[in-house]
């Protein structure tokens, strides 16, 4: 990955006083400064490190004796769990946001059983690994202040309240506003966004509404922090969570029915053809062996599942937020851990964004991969996209070793469909010509007919040179 440079602070955690991630020799270390050194302490003292990683919801780590970035400031030197990929909010189903709220509450929750707080509630510190919500900022806690509020309240609201909010009352696609807002949806914009029945809705009231005009109220003035602070017990913070908690599980976003989110149901392929196209796609992963996939136009993932059924982590990505939500809700069923259904459009992939373009890593910056599935994806780029086979294919070398690729042929009645309503100005768009332009990048290894379809499947070798 390019944003992993040995001897380099990690773009994402430069913001942190308390630490920051590096890389050194291909391995992940995280350096605790001693401004950090006795919430850390205390978060492993206290038992907390230890209840949270026994539930799954801190990835754990190890203390090393490497030498320190910088050894002045260094109390110690940690290395975490290396995750297989780092996903962002913006790039999450409905249920998978609901999910990394919950987990983050629970995380409070718990934490102030051991007399400790999370003082940040960014929703960029929750991962999913092994197919969970799981926190990955050891350095998140601090030592529990009698009588203050939670200071990661305002964040919780803007990281996950209001994008949850906005995405089950007005329009699910509201979740890429994170694109935008990097530190959280503003509550003033949500609080206009939402349909005036939410008013009515005392803890959207409460955590959104009153909690917006409280942030007018009080932007752009001079107010001594002992005006703002309020005395809090500790049942009262638990019973602010409690609330939260309710509020996030009662929302629900309603599946509806989308040009994706049933596709299988309505494909040309024969059920026999679609088996076959599941075995050709199984004995092609075998025999390149990779380690990870990423499945490009995954749709519900039923091909991304063989992968891993073999026990291989596979990024299922596709446009349609329904279809990344049945995947999502079926893997979390089947309990795998090895799939990671995101929402991805792939003519306009997640971007470097935050301070220089850094903060938060593009797409490509993210890979390279071992293997990408496109399947049935290739005529939605050339005809749907005007995309030429030699961009196509220049993009997908850049982000993996080994290529499966479906190549549907215009007699196909699913390129019949998307020629229907435009000229036909793709001549480029055959057999020879995808073979003769991606063969300038790829070696094809192997190519097969599907069965029982006019469609060919190919297994492909990206290019030493």
């Amino acid at each position: 990955m390019s944003e992993f440079k040995d001897g380099k602070i990690l773009p994402s955690s430069f913001r942190d006083p308390g630490g920051f991630l590096f890389k050194r020799g291909g391995k992940l270390y995280r350096q605790v400064n001693k401004f950090c050194k006795t919430d850390y302490q205390s978060l492993i003292n206290s038992g907390l490190y230890k209840k949270l990683c026994d539930q799954n919801l801190l990835i754990p780590h190890s203390e090393s004796d490497i030498e320190p970035m910088f050894p002045d400031r260094s109390h110690c030197v940690i290395e975490p769990e290396l995750l297989p990929f780092i996903s962002y909010p913006y790039e999450w189903c409905f249920s998978q946001y609901q999910d990394a709220a919950l987990a983050t509450l629970k995380i409070q929750q718990i934490a102030i059983e051991h007399d400790m707080s999370l003082k940040d509630a960014s929703a960029y510190n929750i991962q999913f690994h092994n197919g969970m919500p799981v926190l990955i900022d050891t350095l998140s806690f601090e030592k529990l202040r009698d009588n203050t509020p939670w200071v990661a309240y305002r964040q919780f609201c803007q990281h996950f309240l209001a994008p949850l909010v906005l995405m089950s009352y007005v329009d699910v696609r509201l979740g890429q506003l994170m694109r935008v807002y990097i530190d959280g949806i503003p509550l003033d914009l949500a609080s206009q966004m939402l349909p005036r029945k939410t008013s009515f809705n005392l803890s959207l009231q409460m955590h959104i509404h009153a909690h917006a005009r409280s942030q007018s109220k009080y932007a752009d003035k001079q107010v001594k922090k002992s005006e703002l602070k309020k005395n809090i017990s500790r049942n009262s913070m638990l019973g602010l969570l409690d609330n939260l908690k309710s509020t996030v599980e009662k929302l629900q976003w309603k599946l509806k029915d989308t040009e994706w989110g049933d596709y299988y149901s309505a494909t040309n392929y024969t059920d026999d053809s679609q088996a076959h196209k599941g075995e050709l796609v199984e004995k092609f992963i075998k025999g390149a062996e990779p380690k990870a996939i990423w499945d490009i136009g995954a749709n519900t993932g039923l091909f991304s599942q063989i992968g891993t059924k073999l026990g291989i982590p596979t990024n299922a990505f596709d446009i349609d937020p329904v279809a990344v939500e049945k995947n999502y809700i079926e893997s979390r069923k089947q309990d795998n851990g090895k799939m990671l259904p995101l929402l991805l459009d792939l003519t306009n992939p997640s971007p470097g964004i935050g301070w220089n373009n850094r903060e938060r890593s593009s797409l490509i910056e993210r890979g390279e991969v071992d293997m990408v599935l496109s399947l049935a994806l290739i005529h939605h780029l050339a005809i749907s996209n005007n995309l030429p086979f030699s961009l196509i294919s220049e993009f997908l070398a850049s982000i993996c070793q080994y290529l499966i690729i479906e190549f549907v042929p215009k007699s196909d009645s699913q390129v019949k469909i998307l020629l229907a309503t435009r000229d036909d100005i793709f001549p480029e768009y055959n057999r020879n010509d995808f073979e003769s332009i991606f063969s300038e990048r790829f070696e094809i290894v192997t190519r097969e007919e599907v069965r029982g379809s006019e469609r060919t499947l190919y297994l492909m070798k990206r290019n030493s040179s």
